[in-house]
């Protein structure tokens, strides 16, 4: 098992991936939409893309973290935003490779937190990142706001 950046000769594998994550939270797939998303992402260098790589070099999964600062900690931050193991690989160790690298790569950069998001009912994720070290956030609550962002001008 090998982890290390991803970079724009992944992104056809990497893409068929991130239709795989999107698709495990519901969403319709779309594998054009995932690689220009990716591309853009590679390219401008806005986030930092972990692949882990199996023995014939197949990627077996991915984490993707994007760099935030927080003004309360006058200090970086970093969210972590996507961790997706490719499902012949789970059980593998890949995950919590995936989540340890994430983890180095930050602390090599600065970075002193780490933070994350998962739906209430994925257990085996919470388990894994409870299992690092990672502890539930009991002091705030989160909220989002979605729109669209496509509506007419006119």
């Amino acid at each position: 098992m090998t982890i290390r950046q991803a970079t724009l000769n992944d992104l056809e594998p990497l893409s068929q991936l991130l239709d795989g994550y999107r698709q495990f939270y519901r969403q319709a797939s779309d594998l054009e939409g995932a690689r220009q998303f990716l591309q853009a992402r590679l390219e401008r260098g806005d986030s930092y893309i972990l692949v882990d790589t199996g023995s014939q070099g197949e990627l077996q999964g991915f984490v993707q973290l994007y760099p935030l600062l927080s003004t309360v900690r006058l200090a970086p931050l970093w969210l972590l935003n996507d961790l997706f193991v490719a499902p012949e690989a789970r059980r593998s160790g890949v995950g919590r490779a995936l989540m340890q690298a994430a983890r180095e790569l930050a602390r090599a950069h600065g970075v002193g937190h780490l933070k994350l998001a998962t739906e209430i009912d994925n257990r085996t994720a919470q388990a894994l990142y409870e299992s690092l070290g990672w502890q539930r956030d009991t002091t705030f609550y989160h909220y989002g706001l979605l729109f669209d962002t496509q509506a007419d001008q006119g």
